[in-house]
């Protein structure tokens, strides 16, 4: 039988070799006429009937064997499984091995029965002579060749046998290789034929794979042979190039199908010259990679494999959506997304490129400018319309910049301006004057008409000695000399503001070590009942007495602690301060300390309480934690999460200064809050201003409704307070009407003598004993 292979082609291939079974019908009637003719002889020789009925049986073989020919010719082989090509098979061998086994019993009859020499001789012969047969015709069935020789040779050699002639049995034993050898030639000649087809078939396959991969290759491919020639392309190559499908390029150079891309408009005609010799560089093996821009903004990338003397493999790619998305990239990384203008390290290079084309003689100048007043916008209009003024403020600057200007922002309302060409002050109070022109003035946005001021700082320097961080200093310190002068104005640096420079460097020097050494001091503000009856706690604020030049004020050195990036430690010491001083107090007693935006950019604040509070072992409701609005613009939500797990601990939560934000009334609802400390500036006028205090009674009401305690700041006369224990608008009261900021000894003593009046029943002017310190 055939191989039992059950894949799909092996299963195609032993279906052909069936077929082959049922071909060839001219070759089986002939075999019939050779079979019919000569037992007709051997009949007319012996006049003996039996070789009548074999030639009449070999007859209705050849009769039987051909309806099933006809039967086979009408079955639909295409839809054949493998157990109808076995069917087909078996039925196949029944007839070729019962034509064998006739003329092996004829072979018989004549050694054994009629013992004439023509009919041995005629009979085994043509017996013989069928077995090439089994070859030729019948090796498609494993089982066909061995039946069949099976049955032509054991009548046979039963026949010699029965002779018992010596010589006979030799004959005899000689079928024996006959056998084997007749079985080994169809059996080879059929394992031959079916390696060769399974062989065509997977190369056909594979070729067809092969053809697959390569037309659908993201990657247009040449295959040049050792004379240039183009050997294999793909479809991408064709399509890249626009190259019409019915030309074959096969045996064209390569210059053709580079013509045909700028007859197709893929690449200039112009550039056909040099994009061929780029390409020549790439086929010699003088490069392995060149990128190429063809037409429309088309970049191909085109790599080379090189294959000896048997040519070269050109591979390339369309890479215009990489280019571009680099160039994208670049103008991130090199321009503000904002306003467009080159950023900090971008507009490095470009001054560092301009100066290296500068006289050493030549006196350049670098100009600081920002908005005054630009965070009222943000705080009134929302972050949103700050930077459509800001995007509005650069396209006006981007129109004055040229080779000899150069303009970039470095942050926020930040912008800096490389004069390359400054030969004396007049020039310079021209660009001055004029770059002031195109900053100020009326901006529309979002339907509100903006006046815009701005305020400079410039910095000159001869062209050999720039060194552009240097100047930003100097121009840093001028354009605070100009805000320090009622701003709109610009200010040119001189010596003297060096000196301050020198000075606040000193001072940033000092804080630090101020700082690191935890030697500021802490005052406290004491917070009462609205009656003066009782001390409620007090806010913990810090001091610092500078060695030198005595005490610095904390809207000095505060603004300086964040520049630095070191108020989260100078937090951390005021609360390991508070927290300890607040344990010595009278009982129930809080401390309040201030957060600000830094301490809440991350979740470290809420351990640096933990571990105060389990050092000194303070109640967690004995501390209150302050926040301002200001520390909520960045990331509100993150804020939240931070403030709900401190309040979850048990410490309290207040909002300072409340109501100077435009979005305070939100905060009240989004944030865990329990306290809400209302500013001062609601106040101040509120004995002559009854719009004050309705706006005042209408937050505390509110503040109320959500369940929000209410602390007034800033009260300092006894006017105010009457007014506030009148309408009820207090909780607490915090200001110089009770109390100035005091050494925590001064307030412990305060909270004693305060308390003991208290129990004495005695009525106490708070106010008259205690304000002012």
């Amino acid at each position: 039988m055939l191989p039992t292979d059950q894949s799909d082609d092996a299963a195609e291939v032993r279906l052909s070799f069936v077929k082959s079974l049922y071909l060839k019908r001219g070759t089986l009637f002939a075999g019939m006429v050779a079979h019919v003719v000569t037992a007709s002889a051997i009949y007319v020789r012996t006049q003996d009937i039996f070789y009548l009925y074999c030639g009449l049986a070999m007859i209705c073989i050849w009769a039987a064997r051909m309806g099933k020919m006809l039967a086979f010719d009408r079955c639909d082989t295409t839809r054949f499984s493998m157990q109808d090509t076995v069917k087909w098979e078996r039925l196949y061998v029944a007839g070729p091995v019962a034509g064998a086994l006739v003329l092996g019993i004829m072979c018989a009859y004549a050694l054994v029965v009629s013992r004439d020499s023509f009919a041995e001789l005629a009979s085994v012969s043509i017996t013989l002579a069928s077995m090439i047969s089994v070859v030729g015709r019948n090796f498609g069935s494993r089982i066909n060749v061995d039946l069949m020789i099976l049955a032509a040779c054991l009548p046979l050699l039963g026949g010699f046998l029965v002779l018992r002639d010596p010589y006979m049995v030799v004959l005899a034993l000689l079928l024996l290789p006959l056998f084997l050898t007749t079985r080994s030639m169809a059996n080879g000649v059929r394992e031959f034929l079916f390696n060769t087809v399974m062989a065509e078939r997977k190369t056909a396959q594979l070729a067809e794979r092969f053809d697959i991969a390569l037309n659908n290759m993201s990657h247009g491919l040449f295959m040049l042979n050792g004379d240039g020639q183009i050997e294999v392309f793909n479809n991408k190559a064709r399509e890249i190039f626009r190259i019409n499908p019915a030309l074959d390029l096969r045996n064209r150079s390569l210059k053709l199908a580079l013509r045909m891309g700028a007859r197709n408009g893929i690449l200039p005609a112009e550039s056909l010259r040099e994009i061929s010799s780029r390409l020549e560089n790439l086929l010699k093996g003088r490069e392995r990679r060149a990128l190429i821009r063809f037409a429309d903004d088309t970049w191909l990338e085109f790599t080379s494999r090189l294959r000896g003397s048997q040519g070269v493999v050109l591979i390339f790619e369309d890479v215009s959506a990489r280019i571009r998305q680099e160039e994208k990239i670049l103008q991130m990384a090199r321009y503000d997304t904002l306003t467009g203008l080159a950023n900090r390290s971008w507009f490095s290079e470009l001054v560092a490129e301009r100066l290296s084309r500068n006289e050493a003689s030549d006196q350049v100048a670098l100009a600081v400018f920002d908005l005054d007043d630009f965070k009222h916008v943000n705080d009134t209009m929302g972050h949103i319309a700050g930077d459509r003024l800001l995007a509005e403020v650069a396209a006006r600057l981007d129109k004055q910049q040229h080779d000899d200007i150069l303009i970039s922002r470095f942050g926020g309302d930040e912008f800096v301006i490389f004069f390359a060409e400054v030969p004396n002050t007049s020039r310079l109070d021209a660009l001055m004057a004029r770059i002031t022109r195109a900053m100020a003035g009326p901006y529309q946005i979002d339907g509100h008409q903006l006046h815009i001021t701005v305020s400079g700082g410039v910095a000159l320097s001869p062209a050999s000695g720039a060194a552009l961080d240097g100047m930003q200093i100097k121009a840093d310190l001028a354009l605070y000399d100009a805000k320090r002068r009622d701003k709109n104005r610009w200010s040119l640096f001189v010596e003297s503001m060096d000196q301050k420079y020198t000075e606040r460097q000193k001072l940033k020097n000092d804080l630090r070590e101020a700082i690191s050494t935890e030697s500021m001091s802490i005052a406290y503000q004491p917070i009462f009942l609205p009656d003066g009856s009782r001390i409620m706690g007090a806010e913990a604020l810090s001091r610092w007495n500078h060695p030198e030049t005595g005490p610095v004020s904390p809207a000095v050195y505060i603004p300086l602690a964040e520049e630095m990036g070191i108020v989260t430690d100078l937090t951390r010491c005021m609360i390991n301060r508070a927290i300890a001083d607040c344990v010595t107090w009278p009982a129930n007693r809080f401390v309040s300390v201030n957060l600000s935006a830094h301490d809440l950019a991350s979740t470290e604040i809420i351990a640096v309480v933990e571990r105060a509070l389990a050092r000194y072992g303070l109640a967690p409701e004995r501390l209150y934690l302050e926040i301002t609005e200001s520390a909520l613009v960045d990331d509100p939500r993150s804020v939240r999460r931070i403030l709900e797990t401190l309040r979850g601990k048990g410490i309290t939560i207040a909002i300072d200064d409340f109501g100077t934000g435009y979005s305070s009334l939100s905060y009240l609802d989004m944030l865990p809050l329990n306290k809400v400390k209302i500013d001062r500036s609601f106040v101040a006028n509120i004995t002559d201003d009854r719009r004050k205090l309705k706006l005042l009674r209408g937050v505390v009401t509110l503040s109320r409704e959500l369940g929000l305690d209410v602390v007034i700041e800033g009260v300092e006369t006894e006017a105010q307070l009457a007014v506030l224990l009148e309408n009820d608008c207090a909780d607490l009261i915090q200001g110089f009407i009770f109390g100035a900021p005091m050494p925590a000894n001064a307030f412990i003593e305060l909270c004693n003598r305060v308390g003991s009046k208290a129990a004495s029943g005695t009525v106490v002017n708070v106010s008259a004993t205690t304000r002012r310190g």
